[in-house]
């Protein structure tokens, strides 16, 4: 099992043309997932040079091909109606990685979305989500995969899927940042932990799937025996997720805050980065998630083995 996504996700590409789109395509492609095609309008009835069709709207996608997740590429001023219209057509997983949408325009869409209660905004401004496949051949980069799904930009390789694992564990990873997303798979896959399912929710303030709605998918799953959760300076998800943990989180979780040299009302490279008072600091969000049972790790090079203390394996 696994979360939002498996094997058998069908995925469309919105903005496929494009050169990002195009890129991160063929990407997913090579990694195993079941991309069925693409969305540029005007360009509808070709085909991108992988040989997949090509629509002018996700409804004619949707309906031809059967797609339920897509991934968009799309600039930012067209970025949120492109999420409303996968919406519209009934995408279950939305993964928008489309960076810099006006603050305003998220507000707009995530407003909109109440309308579709049962599809799952996953980002902006973030890597993505995958599922790791089971190795299948060759080592590193070179590696292939079968029965994953990767909808974005991170690199596949270095996910590795439960039976793959030598401790025979699989742990579930959310996170707002999309390079520690990357150092923390590194870590767990490089200590045989395997994932579930990674998911990069973004660095913006307004977004969609947070840490709350995924650690409750985590929990509810029977291949997730722990979640890793890297969070930032800024804001206050952390300090409530760590307030539902307690209550009711049946599983280990180990997590790591980010920024804790920021200086107070500097921006930290995320929108949502930003201390806006006292419990905004990493210190403050380090104090409350230890004192709510979560093993925190106190530098990025240790969030792997915090996920493996939790777990009980150290």
């Amino acid at each position: 099992m696994s979360i939002l996504v498996s094997g058998e996700t069908k995925v469309i590409c919105q903005g496929i043309t494009g050169a990002a789109g195009a890129t991160h395509t063929k990407g997913s492609l090579s990694y195993g997932t079941k991309m069925v095609g693409g969305v540029t309008p005007g360009k509808g009835g070709t085909k991108d040079p992988n040989g997949l069709p090509i629509f002018n709207t996700v409804a004619e996608a949707v309906q031809t091909t059967g797609a339920n997740a897509t991934m968009i590429f799309v600039p930012p001023p067209f970025a949120g109606d492109a999420v409303i219209e996968a919406a519209a057509a009934g995408v279950r997983v939305i993964c928008c990685i489309t960076e810099g949408i006006a603050t305003a325009d998220m507000i707009r869409t995530k407003a909109l979305l109440r309308d579709y209660p049962e599809s799952h905004l996953i980002g902006p401004n973030c890597p993505g989500v995958i599922t790791p496949g089971k190795r299948v051949s060759g080592e590193g980069a070179n590696a292939k995969f079968s029965g994953g799904c990767k909808i974005g930009i991170m690199p596949g390789y270095i996910h590795m899927h439960r039976a793959d694992a030598k401790t025979g564990k699989a742990v579930g990873i959310i996170s707002r940042s999309g390079t520690l997303t990357y150092e923390a798979v590194w870590q767990c896959s490089s200590r045989g932990v395997g994932q579930s399912t990674c998911v990069g929710i973004g660095g913006d303030p307004v977004k969609g799937l947070n840490f709350i709605e995924l650690l409750s998918m985590f929990n509810d799953d029977a291949d997730t025996d722990g979640v890793l959760m890297i969070g930032e300076i800024g804001g206050s998800d952390e300090t409530e997720a760590g307030h539902w943990i307690r209550k009711n989180m049946k599983k280990p979780v180990a997590a790591f805050i980010a920024g804790q040299t920021a200086p107070k009302g500097k921006r930290m490279g995320h929108a949502g980065a930003i201390i806006g008072g006292a419990d905004d600091t990493a210190a403050a969000k380090i104090k409350s998630l230890k004192a709510d049972g979560v093993t925190v790790a106190m530098s990025p090079a240790d969030m792997g083995s915090a996920m493996c203390q939790a777990l009980g394996l150290n």
